[in-house]
């Protein structure tokens, strides 16, 4: 079940902010051996910021969120992690987060060029995120 229902409070995402992307693909790189993980923020149907929960926990297979630190915001529409080891597959546990919270999931994974990463829905289906 959902933690929060975000689909109903925002127009779909088709796309994300050029300098967004690449500041995800940095910070995950700044943060390689360990997963780099956030929040996604999107305004208009365009991914324009990366929330950072305090006390999110990283390691070098993990990232674990404080989800009494969620902001209840409506604009928040999905997660974006890393994937040190490489493949931007996503993993079993990642799957379960996607069905649980927001319907736009971003995994960056190394070596964190421009073309390293991928986006999936709620259902962990692969999906086209426009680079604006």
């Amino acid at each position: 079940m959902p933690l929060f229902d975000f689909t109903k409070h925002m127009e779909p995402v088709t796309a994300i902010r050029m300098r967004t992307l690449k500041m995800i693909l940095e910070a995950s790189k700044s943060q390689f051996p360990e997963e780099f993980a956030g929040l996604l923020k999107a305004d208009k149907g365009v991914i324009k910021e990366v929330w950072l929960l305090p006390g999110t926990e990283s390691g070098e297979t993990s990232a674990l969120f404080r989800l009494n630190m969620l902001p209840r915001e409506p604009k928040v529409v999905g997660t974006v992690h890393s994937h040190p080891a490489g493949g931007c597959r996503p993993s079993d546990a990642d799957l379960d987060l996607f069905t649980r919270f927001g319907y736009c999931h971003i995994i960056a994974c190394a070596p964190y060029g421009l073309k390293n990463w991928s986006c999936y829905d709620g259902n962990g289906n692969r999906r086209k995120l426009e680079v604006v």
